[in-house]
């Protein structure tokens, strides 16, 4: 018998103290790398994009693959590779934490929509605010206390 598994992440991961240090220029480098982590991890990149101070994905997580160890490896590889390509000489590392909500299928395609359209969604939308309404719309319980703080 088959196992059928469908596991939707929108995930969201910074810089580390939000800093605006990702050049829209060289951006597309980064995503094409971090493209190489998804599908060695045998999951399904579906969009990718980002703005100076953080990224989104959407991802069909393989079910052998734990989230905590996916973004684990997102975040240090792409870490390493950055430093050793030397693409963001400000980068210092990819901040605390990430955010990793679950969709459906029917939700796929509003996500890759906007998750496509981040720079001009940046221009209305400050990340803090993004992030804070992303949260918030998902029921999640916000500690201000450690909100966006590395």
């Amino acid at each position: 018998m088959s196992s059928y598994r469908q596991i939707y992440y929108h995930l969201v991961f910074r810089t580390k103290n939000s800093q605006r240090v990702l050049s829209e220029s060289e951006l597309p480098l980064l995503f094409k790398y971090i493209w190489g982590i998804v599908k060695e991890k045998q999951s399904h990149l579906y969009r990718i994009n980002g703005v100076e101070e953080h990224i989104h994905l959407l991802t069909d997580l393989h079910p052998s693959i734990a989230l905590a160890d996916f973004m684990r490896d997102i975040k240090t590889s792409s870490s390493g590779w950055i430093k050793d390509q030397g693409i963001f000489p400000r980068f210092n590392g990819w901040g605390v934490g990430y955010c990793a909500l679950t969709c459906g299928y029917k939700a796929k395609d509003g996500i890759i929509e906007y998750i496509k359209n981040q720079q001009s969604h940046h221009e209305k939308e400050t990340f803090r605010e993004e992030y804070e309404r992303l949260l918030i719309e998902s029921g999640l319980e916000i500690d201000y206390r450690y909100f966006l703080k590395d």
